[in-house]
C-alpha cells in the first residue's frame, strides 16, 4: 500500500507521468519530489504530497536529476525534463537550490527530434542528459554551466529497434538501462567512447513483464542494487538484483488499495530513492498513477515505503 499521495487542488485534470525524488543527505527530513504534468509543466511536491512549487514549462514528460552540479552561484541540483511541445521539441532544464528548496528555470535545449523518455547521469565530474525517442534512438549529451546558461555537448546516438521510453543511469557502474516498450530492457555502456552495443537484460514475456515497459529505476540497499521496472500492461513492478553483468529476477509486486490511499495502475514513470528520505528511514519509491480515486480525471503520484516492498518480496 502507498504511504503518501500527491494532491493538486488548483487543477482538476493533472496529466501526470514521471517523478524524481531528492533529499538533503545532511538532513533527510528536507526532501521534495518533482513530478511532471504532460499538459502544463513541472510540480515540486513536499513529501506529504502537497504542492511546493509549480513551473509552467508546457508538456514535460520524463524528469530526472543529479546533485552537485557546479554553477557560478555554487553547487545546485540539476533537474531536467523532456518536452514534446508541437514545433518546440527539446529538454527543459532547471536548477534546484538545496539551501532554499527553490527551483528556477535554467533554459531550454531544442532538439530536431521528438523527445520521449529521459534520464540524467554522471560520470565523475561530467553531467549527462539522455533522451530516448519513439523512433528507437537514444541521445546522450554532456551539460555544463556556461557564463549565461547551460552548454549542451554534441550527442552520442545509440539505436534500438522500436519505441523507447524509460531510462536510468547507474552512475557507479557506468551503465545505462533503456526500456524498449514492446520488447524489453537493455543495458548500454555509458562511456561515450563505448561500443554502443546493447545487452538484453529482460524480455517482455507477458509473464514477468507485460508490455509496455515504462519507467526504470535503481534502488541501493545494504550494498545490493535492485533494478525496478514498470510493467505497465499489468500494473506490476518486476525487481531484479544487479550482480555485475548479471540480473537475477526476484519477483514482482503491485500497489493495492489502502484504507485511505487508492492503489496504482498503468504506471508510466517511477523513481527509487536509496537511503533516508522524509518519513522513510530506509528509502522510498515514487510511482505515477493513471487514475486517482476518488478524483476521476486527475492523475497523481504515490510514494511507497521501501521496507514494505522488501517485506512483500522477502528481501
Amino acid at each position: 500500500m502507498a504511504a503518501v499521495e500527491t494532491v493538486v487542488t488548483t487543477d482538476t485534470a493533472v496529466d501526470a507521468d514521471d517523478p524524481a525524488l531528492w533529499a538533503d543527505p545532511a538532513d533527510p527530513s528536507r526532501a521534495v519530489m518533482f513530478g511532471t504534468d504532460k499538459s502544463d509543466g513541472l510540480y515540486v511536491h513536499n513529501l506529504d504530497g502537497t504542492v511546493r512549487q509549480f513551473l509552467p514549462s508546457g508538456p514535460v514528460n520524463n524528469v530526472d536529476l543529479r546533485a552537485g552540479f557546479p554553477t557560478p552561484q555554487g553547487e545546485r541540483v540539476l533537474v531536467a525534463a523532456s518536452n514534446d511541445a508541437p514545433g518546440a521539441n527539446g529538454v527543459n532544464l532547471y536548477l534546484f537550490d538545496p539551501a532554499t528548496l527553490a527551483t528556477v528555470d535554467y533554459g531550454f535545449h531544442a532538439t530536431p527530434y521528438e523527445p520521449y523518455g529521459f534520464c540524467v547521469g554522471r560520470r565523475g565530474d561530467d553531467f549527462h542528459i539522455v533522451v530516448t525517442t519513439k523512433a528507437g534512438t537514444v541521445h546522450q549529451m554532456t551539460v555544463v554551466a556556461g557564463p549565461t546558461g547551460p552548454v549542451i555537448g554534441a550527442p552520442r546516438v545509440l539505436t534500438l529497434g522500436s519505441q523507447l521510453e524509460g531510462c536510468v543511469v547507474n552512475d557507479a557502474a557506468d551503465t545505462l538501462y533503456v526500456g524498449e516498450e514492446d520488447v524489453g530492457v537493455w543495458r548500454f555502456d555509458f562511456d561515450p567512447a563505448g561500443s554502443g552495443t546493447p545487452t538484453e537484460i529482460a524480455r517482455v514475456d507477458r509473464i514477468r513483464i507485460r508490455d509496455d515497459v515504462e519507467g526504470l529505476s535503481i534502488m541501493r540497499d545494504g550494498g545490493v542494487e535492485y533494478l525496478i521496472v514498470s510493467s505497465q500492461g499489468d500494473s506490476t513492478y518486476p525487481v531484479y538484483r544487479i550482480e555485475g553483468d548479471g540480473h537475477v529476477y526476484l519477483g514482482r509486486f503491485a500497489i493495492v488499495d489502502g484504507p485511505v490511499i487508492d492503489g496504482v495502475t498503468s504506471t508510466d514513470g517511477l523513481d527509487a530513492f536509496s537511503g533516508p528520505i522524509g518519513p522513510f528511514p530506509q528509502g522510498a519509491v515514487a510511482f505515477h498513477d493513471d487514475i486517482d480515486s476518488p478524483n476521476p480525471g486527475q492523475q497523481n503520484y504515490k510514494i511507497v515505503d521501501w521496507r514494505d516492498i522488501k517485506a512483500a518480496l522477502g528481501l
